[in-house]
């Protein structure tokens, strides 16, 4: 692995860091306290080409490698991680999953526009009794003539009320397990599909999450995307990609908690000298380093390995863990560095914490993330 970035990854990193500087941060506190999903920024993304980065041109997308979304995700997180997973969702699991399993017809019709940023994509797998027992889907699509008919319901759905466009993964033959589930585009505005409750979060609150909701919704058969009893299948094998995704999302918001540190420690003066010059702060501040430098290469590792081919589903666990954590862990020395301060909106340390607990468990909980690293070295 070479760790001297491209002058294209530079570029990527410079883009996005100039992106998130001006247009994200003004707004961050509204949004997040309104709940308001950036509806603005995300089509400036995809003119930037940030929607699709790792899509081929020819299907409209960037054709950009892993580690470029990476750290654009990581640059974008540092100042608004629910951008950060809007645009997670939208590359890693919808744009990735149809332009590696699905139609030429499929990506005619949808990647092009997804990828541009022109409709946004989500993806729906959870369930009331299918979080991380992903294989029991209740929600079922049954063959009728050129349709199936889906019924059920999905919960935790990241864009579910802002998307265009769902990945759905349903039971289509449930003497068959895990091996009877498949995978369908539904579009937004098909009778029988509606938008149900939505969830009033801790954090990543201008990110929309929602639970949604199948009544005898039909759904063309040429809108299932490969085979029948390939959706499960399909969901383990984009989760693996979306894994790097979320682990940047985290080591942006924990460089984030560095940066504010850093800045705060510097000003904020105490028995006539800024802490900074103490040990404990320093101490602080050497470990949040350390460990995200830490973070940072078992994220980048994990995209060169998904880039070079080879397998990275253990790396990519590795990532998300442990960059999860160190996100968890800087928020609350950010706050603990400072102070009062850092218990109030005003100094941006609060929605760090509130931000980051969340990556230690959507896309795979962390202890889902230890069972796929444990099957992986003792098999």
């Amino acid at each position: 692995m070479n760790f001297e970035l491209t002058d294209t990854q530079k570029l990527i990193k410079e883009t996005a860091r100039k992106f998130a500087d001006e247009r994200l941060a003004p707004g961050t506190i509204e949004r997040d306290e309104g709940s308001i999903f950036p509806a603005e920024f995300i089509r400036e993304l995809g003119e930037l080409g940030f929607m699709g980065m790792m899509v081929p041109e020819e299907w409209g997308g960037s054709g950009l490698d892993t580690v470029s979304y990476a750290i654009a995700i990581e640059e974008i997180s540092r100042v608004d991680a629910s951008v950060g997973v809007i645009m997670s969702v939208n590359n890693s699991l919808v744009c990735y999953g149809i332009n590696k399993y699905g139609s030429d017809d499929q990506k005619q019709r949808y990647l092009r526009d997804l990828a541009a940023g022109k409709k946004l994509g989500a993806f729906a797998l959870s369930e009331p009794e299918a979080g991380s027992d992903a294989s029991n889907q209740r929600t079922v699509a049954i063959r009728d003539g050129d349709t199936y008919i889906l019924n059920g319901t999905k919960n935790w759905i990241t864009n579910g009320s802002t998307a265009d466009l769902v990945l759905v993964m349903a039971t289509t033959d449930k003497s068959k397990g895990a091996k009877g589930i498949s995978t369908f585009l539904v579009e937004k505005g098909s009778p029988g599909f509606a938008i149900s409750k939505k969830e009033n979060k801790l954090g990543i609150r201008s990110s929309d999450t929602v639970s949604l909701s199948f009544q005898d919704c039909r759904v063309p058969a040429v809108n299932r995307v490969g085979s029948e009893g390939e959706g499960f299948k399909f969901a383990m094998t984009t989760l693996e990609g979306g894994r790097i995704g979320i682990a940047a999302q985290a080591l942006g918001i924990a460089q984030g908690s560095l940066n504010a540190s850093v800045k705060y420690s510097k000003e904020r003066h105490a028995f006539d000298k800024p802490i900074a010059e103490f040990q404990a702060i320093q101490f602080k501040i050497a470990d949040m380093a350390t460990h995200i430098e830490a973070a940072r290469g078992l994220t980048y590792r994990a995209a060169w390995l998904k880039d070079a081919g080879l397998p990275f589903g253990k790396e990519a666990a590795m990532a998300k863990l442990f960059a999860s954590k160190t996100a968890v862990d800087s928020a609350l020395e950010a706050i603990q560095i400072h102070g009062g301060y850092g218990y109030v909106r005003e100094y941006l340390v609060e929605r760090y914490l509130r931000d980051s607990k969340i990556t230690e468990i959507y896309e795979g909980t962390s202890e889902i993330q230890r069972v796929v690293i444990a099957r992986s070295l003792l098999k």
